[in-house]
């Protein structure tokens, strides 16, 4: 009786120290940030970024929006923690026993540790980003938005682990910045590339219809009238692994117009 006088109020109603333990308990259990950032990521998979708002995340996980606002002081960083999350899982991905990239660095001589690695890290990616499609623009927005010191530790260990393989190779600090901004500019921009939207009309079994090329008059797009169909096939991990391989070769001592190099 003592401990329920604790929790109420003087006229007998729940106290507000009741009413926030409570509110921290969504349909599934307590809220933890893990669950709210994993929660959100689903909702973005399954509806898109659209459909992302506190209150339609609150009611996903059976608790009011402002429940939310201890993992996530806002729609901000909210966005921030789904691509947190997104780099939570690649690591993840690496460090699973056996990940290895699908497609071998390029060169018939065995490939060093680190160019083997860089190849491992960016397919990884390309694996990650690719299971979350809805989610890939915020890699953009939010690189742009949120300074390099204030991103997520899980963002800083995907960059931290870039660089010191660059620097493995035996780049300095300087070309090593230039490296890696050519190594990640040619990730995400193939990511891109491989996740635009294609398809102008699903239901048309006709290629050239379902793509939408009667849309493109041929006397002013000739050359994409006549690319796009391929253009609509992703490149997948072999071309991903081909522009990798050629960018460390143009970087890398050793390589063509490397550091290396003349």
């Amino acid at each position: 009786m003592a401990e329920r006088k604790k929790d109420d109020d003087k006229d007998g109603q729940p106290s507000a120290r009741t009413g926030r333990r409570a509110a921290d308990h969504g349909r599934y259990g307590r809220l933890s940030r893990d669950r709210v950032l994993s929660t959100a990521l689903e909702l973005v998979d399954r509806e898109g970024l659209s459909a992302l708002s506190m209150r339609r995340l609150g009611a996903e996980l059976g608790v009011e929006a402002m429940a939310l606002y201890r993992y996530a002081p806002s729609k901000e960083a909210l966005l921030d923690g789904l691509v947190e999350a997104l780099y939570l899982e690649l690591h993840r991905l690496l460090d699973e026993e056996g990940f290895t990239s699908p497609v071998a660095p390029d060169g018939a001589a065995p490939a060093p540790e680190w160019r083997s690695e860089l190849h491992r890290i960016t397919q990884a990616t390309y694996q990650v980003a690719l299971a979350h499609p809805q989610v890939v623009p915020l890699l953009a927005t939010r690189m742009l938005a949120v300074p390099l010191a204030r991103r997520p530790p899980a963002v800083l260990g995907e960059h931290e682990s870039v660089l010191r393989l660059l620097l493995a190779s035996g780049l300095d600090e300087r070309a090593a910045a230039a490296a890696y901004r050519a190594v990640s500019a040619w990730v995400l921009g193939y990511v891109f590339a491989d996740l635009q939207a294609m398809v102008d009309n699903p239901d048309e079994p006709e290629a050239a219809f379902r793509l939408g090329l009667h849309r493109m008059p041929v006397q002013d797009f000739p050359a994409l009238r006549a690319i796009t169909p391929a253009l609509a096939d992703r490149g997948g991990p072999e071309g991903l692994a081909a522009g990798l391989d050629a960018i460390l070769d143009r970087w890398t001592p050793g390589g063509q117009g490397g550091a290396g190099g003349s």
